[in-house]
């Protein structure tokens, strides 16, 4: 058996379902030879994005995974491997790599030296007899702990080596952690009497499946939960409890209880510091739960701390809570009814924009009409950088866990279009959205021909405004002289020209009946684009009290 069967093999028995990639490496051919699906991009970085979904809509259960050539191959996917990096994603990447002799030296690029510090691990097969023993650890490093982009690359000499064909190699194991009982007790006594906590859930949640545990400790004890952009979903936005979501944009809900609280439980979270991120305000106890250690007092000192998985940290808390006295809880018994007046109050200052009749479309009036129309329950939503993310996080009301995919550690456009299309491959049975603007688009909008040439049917919602809006305020001379700030372009003639469904929409009463077709065409099998002629928007919902436009 050759090292690249004997890979093919490894993947299957790890129970890989697509291999994402583009030519040339010859992983691909041989894991089609064993049946495992290959979906061929137009450009690295989408493919990677679509693994980062595959894994995060398991739960991490099933790895995503994306090969590519040596050399150019693997220089154009160093961004996606670091997206993947910055939000934590366990994903398997295996690039090929320049020939043994030469793989070390100026000018060649290799991938384990140059990408070492946006990867969890990275090693090369140097010799094929130590292939078992590599994915070994590979795998091993992708179901355990922190999660990350895993780099194995394998040198165009070591493909064809011969191994024995009876070679073993036994599937990779997950483990858990739990942490030390006496904090959890600590942390259980110092939330009992709090006076005003509030839960801030983080992606952890979602990756343990603690949403049920999390629900049971907010409503057994009356505690609002708000979450990071990465935990969004993680929390029923519809429950009473729920201050709603966001990062640089907010509800002001999430401002307004952070504000007053005395106690915040970080669960499943990093408290990292991000300009995308809901900043914690200072003077607050913290209670710090998260199952990487390297996230305590980095940004944010925690005065307790219980270092665990996500969904045992909240068993074990909530078993030692149910001990306690109530006291403080019960005092907290019309709690849900402030949530509801301070949300009723922002979204009737937001009411002006949500349901703006004029055109060009309000951004934020197309996804109201979206929020109304969709099978919440049967729908996974993303968002692209910049304008697109800061308009959709506060309003999109999640309502089941891994529902919403967020992001914002790190904020490279384009992102979103792979994530909606992994999703599909994930959730076949969804509807899977992405939403970005005509900048992002320009990034990554040639593989919405793979969308369509693949059978992966998205609904893609663009916003063109002409304009990198959001640039306009610190670019104004440059705009002004030479026109930095503008772009154009037909996108949805692009989308039909790729043969999907394409419609550009330009009347505000027009938006819900697009929207229908774009959905009724994704549920007949075509990716839909949908481009919306909006304004310059660039209001959004921060933390503030009095909102002027």
């Amino acid at each position: 058996m050759k090292v690249v069967n004997a890979i093919a093999e490894v993947l299957k028995r790890e129970k890989i379902k697509f291999i994402i990639g583009y030519p040339v490496n010859p992983i691909i051919e041989a894991a089609a030879e064993v049946d495992i699906r290959t979906i061929i991009v137009r450009q690295e970085r989408i493919g990677l994005h679509m693994a980062d979904a595959v894994s995060r809509l398991s739960s991490g259960e099933d790895i995503g995974v994306f090969v590519m050539q040596h050399g150019p191959g693997a220089e154009n996917a160093f961004g996606g491997v670091a997206q993947a990096y910055s939000e934590s994603i366990p994903i398997l990447v295996m690039p090929a790599g320049y020939p043994r002799k030469v793989a070390t030296y100026y000018p060649n690029f290799n991938s384990v030296l140059n990408m070492q510090h946006v990867t969890k691990w990275a090693e090369p097969i140097s010799m094929g007899k130590f292939l078992p023993d590599v994915m070994r650890r590979a795998f091993t490093q992708l179901r355990n702990g922190r999660g990350g982009p895993v780099l194995i690359e394998v040198p165009l000499d070591v493909f064809g080596e011969d191994i024995p064909d009876d070679f073993t190699y036994v599937p990779s194991f997950k483990s858990r952690s739990a942490p030390d009982p006496s904090d959890v007790e600590i942390a259980a006594e110092v939330l009992a009497s709090a006076k005003n906590p509030v839960i801030y859930a983080g992606q952890g949640v979602h990756f343990a499946k603690a949403w049920g545990e999390l629900k049971e400790l907010a409503e057994a004890w009356n505690i609002p939960v708000t979450t990071s952009l990465e935990g969004k979903s993680a929390f029923p936005e519809d429950h009473p409890l729920s201050l709603g979501s966001g990062g640089r944009s907010i509800p002001r809900a999430v401002h307004q209880f952070l504000e007053s609280a005395d106690v915040i439980l970080g669960i499943g979270c990093s408290f990292a510091l991000t300009g995308f991120g809901v900043p914690m305000p200072r003077g607050k106890t913290i209670i710090h739960a998260t199952l990487d250690p390297m996230d305590l007092n980095k940004d944010v000192p925690a005065a307790h701390i219980m270092v665990g998985d996500a969904q045992l940290t909240l068993s074990m808390l909530n078993e030692a809570m149910s001990r306690l006295d109530r006291t403080s809880a019960d005092a907290r018994e019309n709690i849900s009814q402030e949530i509801t007046a301070t949300r009723e109050v922002w979204l009737a200052d937001w009411m002006p924009k949500l349901t703006n009749n004029e055109a060009p479309i309000s951004p934020y009036r197309v996804l109201w009409e979206l929020n109304s129309i969709v099978d919440k329950a049967n729908t996974v939503i993303t968002h692209d950088a910049g304008s697109p993310r800061d308009q959709i996080t506060p309003f999109w009301v999640s309502t089941t866990p891994l529902s919403y995919i967020g992001w914002g550690k790190t904020t490279q456009l384009g992102y979103g279009l792979g994530l909606a299309m992994g999703a599909k491959l994930a959730r076949p049975e969804a509807l899977c959205i992405n939403v970005w603007g005509d900048a992002a688009i320009g990034f990554t909008g040639m593989d919405f021909e793979t969308a369509v040439r693949e059978k992966i049917p998205i609904l893609s919602i663009l916003f063109n405004n002409f304009s990198m809006a959001i640039e306009l305020p610190i670019m104004p001379v440059s705009t002004e002289k030479y026109r930095s700030t503008d772009i154009s372009g037909h996108y949805a003639d692009m989308a039909v020209a790729f043969g999907g469904y394409g419609e550009r929409v330009e009347d505000p009463n027009e938006i819900q009946s697009a929207l229908k077709r774009g959905i009724e065409a994704t549920q007949n099998g075509q990716a839909a684009l949908l481009e919306f002629i909006t304004d310059k928007e660039l209001a959004m919902s921060i933390a503030q009290t009095d909102f002027k436009y």
